[in-house]
């Protein structure tokens, strides 16, 4: 009985990890083991990248609505507060976007919170 292997399995897996690690460096790219556990490795800090992603950004939505909060005159707090109470619901996503593209318009939603 002829010896059987698990020749077109274990290609198909190798394959598979060699096409996700292209453009690695050395021994990364082409050495299945190394690539595998490279290839681990980036995976997790991928998935925790898009997740850390998230948090940058609603961070530097704050710092943008503060700082154009701050030139007219109120606090980051003080702005989101009134908001709140002036029934805005408007994501901090879209007010950041209206301080940096509509300054006017950023002015009213202001005046409209400090009532």
């Amino acid at each position: 009985m002829p010896r059987a292997t698990n020749a077109p399995a274990r290609k198909a897996r190798r394959k598979k990890v060699f096409r996700r690690v292209k453009g690695f460096y050395a021994t990364q790219k082409n050495v299945f083991r190394v690539a595998a556990n490279k290839l681990r490795r980036a995976q997790a800090f991928a998935y925790e990248g898009r997740r850390l992603k998230k948090r940058d950004f609603r961070s530097l939505w704050n710092v943008r609505i503060g700082a154009a909060a701050k030139r007219l005159g109120t606090s980051y707090n003080r702005l989101i507060h009134g908001l709140r109470l002036a029934k805005v619901e408007l994501d901090r996503k879209v007010l950041a976007d209206i301080a940096l593209h509509d300054p006017d318009g950023f002015a009213r939603l202001v005046q409209l919170a400090t009532r």
